[in-house]
């Protein structure tokens, strides 16, 4: 042993030695974490997105958030797809088809799904232009490869027996002119039932949140397996 050179040359092997192994073991590390990310990277590329364009109905107004149908639809998927919520209150047709291309562009969605036309047809406004809106939206959404669900809504009396038959028409004649799903009355169940509404009377409660998702859920249901998510038979019920 050389005075203040304490290891010697067999410690200083074995040091060597040491360091490799070291070496060795921190690279395995991370290729197995590189090889993680890349799995969980793929995993989720692999699921499909539903974007959600909606209004007030599918953004919990006035309850709070994780009562809202999708948020719950998020939870009921439990990460099987992932779920783009980016309805905004107050939304019409025409603001949503101004904002759709982007989305489009920025998700690549799988599935949209059409929540709009309550703030059209309380504020009167033409049903054609609802109408034009909502094709436009229907053929973007198709052109980009993604399929299409039409969440149908009624509305007050307020305009009179044949304004409101005019605006509900469009839902059902857009279903069938572009072949797509539709849930013909996304309140059913909700609307005229006490307890279900909030105070303004049209906003639905949060009791009624679980419902609207049922209304929702036979429609969207094969369109997820159809994108290769795998439903247990009680979630196809």
């Amino acid at each position: 042993m050389v005075k203040g050179f304490p290891i010697g040359v067999n410690g200083v092997c074995r040091a060597r030695q040491a360091q490799r192994r070291l070496s060795f073991a921190g690279s395995a590390c991370v290729m197995l974490l590189a090889l993680m990310l890349a799995a969980s990277a793929a995993l989720a590329a692999e699921r499909p997105i539903v974007l959600v364009m909606g209004d007030s109905l599918s953004t919990a107004y006035g309850i709070e958030r994780e009562t809202g149908w999708v948020r719950l639809l998020e939870e009921r998927l439990d990460e099987r797809a992932r779920v783009v919520n980016a309805s905004i209150s107050g939304e019409t047709s025409s603001g949503g088809a101004s904002r759709l291309p982007e989305l489009i562009g920025q998700h690549d969605p799988d599935i949209v799904l059409l929540e709009l036309g309550g703030n059209d047809g309380l504020r009167g406004l033409p049903p054609s232009q609802l109408e034009a809106n909502l094709a436009g939206m229907i053929e973007a959404s198709q052109s980009a490869g993604a399929e299409v669900l039409l969440l149908g809504i009624d509305i007050p009396p307020n305009y009179g027996p044949a304004y409101r038959r005019a605006f509900t028409d469009v839902f059902a004649r857009l279903a069938d002119y572009y072949d797509t799903p539709l849930v013909p009355f996304l309140l059913e169940g909700v609307a005229l039932e006490e307890g279900m509404m909030q105070d303004d009377g049209i906003h639905p409660t949060s009791d009624a949140q679980p419902i609207i998702l049922d209304n929702v859920w036979p429609e969207l249901a094969p369109l997820l397996e159809g994108n290769g998510v795998e439903l247990a038979e009680a979630d196809r019920e």
